[in-house]
């Protein structure tokens, strides 16, 4: 423990505690039991990002984590504002994001008493958090902070909570902070046990089928380099889930896209006929593996992963290695040699050019495919960072943008949250200044967090909405076109704003494109203008997602879904 630095308030504490941590900026949204911390701020160097909605100041929290590898901070008062943040530590906690999420709370003698504005957060969110604290003696929070801080970003990162009740943040307390955490029982395994990952090696020698697939693991572990140099030593395919785009470079030969449910085909079929997955840094997730009995029948299972609760969870794992990724995945390099998969990647590069991702051009130039658009985002800026809202647009995003650095894909992935991206991409643009920052959206993800472009307008914060606007809730129509005989209950939209009206109502650039040959000028206006855009593109109505592998199917059970022009 430290020397004390004097005495100051709770309040004054915790902005202490926030600059100890390197914290430059907090997302969030003042109230009553707040004061005392709003005014501490008030007179801190730390930047705070007044939100419209506190889920906002979650999400954008959460891009700014994943855009920067930092942990992200958000704030919300008591009751309302503290159970309006829980969709974002939800989306947090299920992909693994570091992020500390302070709540006001009433005075501590009105807990339980049902007082104004009084929630149990920590009740709330606790099986949604790595940890969450309500903090019972002022003197007690700079050791809370710290600890959260570590939790927060060590081992399996996730989001935890600390809450305040007002009377310890008034409370005038002789400061210490502590220079290390000490918490019994919380001791995550980083090295692998090198019997297992000798073992591994050794397979991967005699594989003639293997396949990487890698998650947000290696994102978060910063594995990006030594998952490639393992790829090309050992020749084997790399597949990536959603949330580790980006951790195999998108252009690469060995390269084969996403797998499950829209992953292309020739990495489903890679899958299914392997005889060894290397999976590094993911929990096999039920839209990846699809029917469970099916996946990988014939492989052996190595997987990579720092949180031991996820071994053999969904998939029966053969050897498990338990640590982190990029210190396991140094150790492979060293033990690990060629596997016997010459005539596996001639058969891997004949299902790529027999089953390429693609889609119909539209006859005329009057009709925008979404899949376009994105295409012509990623020539006019290949290094933007992407940001998505869920639906058929973050699928078309996974698909088409191909993306060769780690933290330039950001996405919901577990929870699928709609009205994710565009506060997601606040986060992004404040923790990346110097990229260009696009949130691919939908018109419905939008407009449940569209307030938030007087967030970026009152802050400059100039990030472009690009809308993908089909008058439909569009990935549940494409399911009711598909398995519901087109009963479109519910999910048309059509009409219900105009995108360039609104933008222009806070003071943001509006723009709209209607035809093909007016979607790369749009683009390149919105980059050029350094201002807050949103880009109404009008895009078809009907346009699906393919592939496809219906819910509950094997992963090569694929459904081809293109339209006739």
């Amino acid at each position: 423990m430290k020397e004390s630095t004097g005495k100051m308030t709770g309040a004054r504490a915790l902005i202490e505690c926030l600059y100890r941590e390197g914290v430059d900026t907090i997302f969030g949204y003042p109230g009553g039991v707040l004061l005392p911390i709003y005014d501490a701020l008030y007179d801190s160097d730390i930047r705070h990002v007044l939100v419209r909605h506190e889920q906002a100041a979650a999400h954008a929290a959460e891009g700014y984590a994943r855009a920067t590898g930092k942990t992200g901070v958000c704030i919300a008062t008591s009751g309302p504002g503290a159970t309006n943040l829980v969709t974002g530590i939800a989306n947090a906690y299920m992909d693994s994001i570091p992020m500390v999420a302070f709540t006001g709370q009433v005075p501590s003698s009105l807990i339980g008493n049902d007082a104004f504005q009084e929630a149990n957060i920590t009740g709330i969110t606790m099986p949604i958090t790595k940890h969450n604290y309500l903090v019972q003696d002022a003197k007690e929070l700079p050791r809370i902070i710290k600890e959260a801080f570590h939790i927060a970003s060590t081992g399996r990162p996730g989001p935890v909570l600390v809450d305040l009740p007002k009377d310890i943040t008034t409370e005038e307390i002789e400061f210490y902070y502590p220079d290390k955490v000490e918490l019994r029982g919380y001791n995550p395994t980083y090295r692998g046990n090198l019997q297992q990952i000798k073992k591994a090696a050794a397979e991967i020698k005699k594989s003639e089928n293997p396949v990487i697939y890698a998650g947000g693991g290696v994102i978060s572990s910063d594995a990006a380099g030594e998952l490639k140099e393992l790829a090309e030593k050992i020749q084997a395919p790399v597949t990536t889930t959603l949330t580790g785009m980006g951790g195999f470079p998108g252009n690469h030969s060995l390269f084969i896209g996403m797998p499950g449910m829209h992953g292309s085909k020739y990495a489903n079929y890679a899958i299914q006929e392997s005889d060894l997955i290397i999976a590094v840094g993911v929990r096999f997730d039920d839209r990846v593996t699809g029917k469970l009995k099916s996946f990988a029948a014939n492989a052996k299972i190595i997987h990579i992963d720092i949180d031991p609760a996820e071994i053999s969870k969904n998939v029966k794992v053969d050897i498990p290695i338990v640590g982190d990724a990029k210190g396991i995945l140094t150790n492979l390099l060293k033990y690990a040699e060629k596997s016997q998969s010459e005539e596996w990647l001639k058969k891997i590069e004949y299902w790529k050019k027999q089953y390429p991702l693609h889609y119909i051009e539209p006859a005329t130039c009057d009709g925008i495919k979404p899949q376009y658009i994105i295409e012509q985002i990623k020539e006019a800026c290949e290094d933007a960072i992407i940001v998505t809202e869920v639906g058929q647009h973050q699928m078309w995003a996974a698909q088409y943008f191909r993306y060769k650095e780690p933290r330039t894909f950001i996405s919901s992935g577990g929870l699928g949250t709609m009205g994710y991206g565009f506060p997601a991409s606040i986060g992004a643009k404040l923790g990346k200044p110097d990229k260009v920052v696009f949130d691919v959206s939908g018109d419905g993800s939008f407009q449940m967090n569209s307030q938030e472009l007087a967030t970026v307008v009152q802050e400059n914060i100039p990030v472009i909405i690009a809308i993908f606007n089909n008058g439909y809730l569009g990935m549940v129509r494409q399911w009711q076109e598909l398995f519901f005989d087109r009963r479109y209950s519910s999910t048309c939209i059509q009409d219900s704003v105009d995108f360039v009206k609104l933008a222009e109502a806070y003071g943001a650039l509006g723009l709209r494109a209607t035809k093909r040959d007016e979607v790369r000028p749009a683009i390149e206006e919105a980059i050029a203008s350094g201002r807050p855009t949103v880009i109404d593109f009008v895009v078809e109505c009907e346009e699906n997602v393919s592939p496809m592998v219906p819910a509950g199917a094997a992963i090569n059970e694929i459904l081809d879904l293109e339209r006739k022009e």
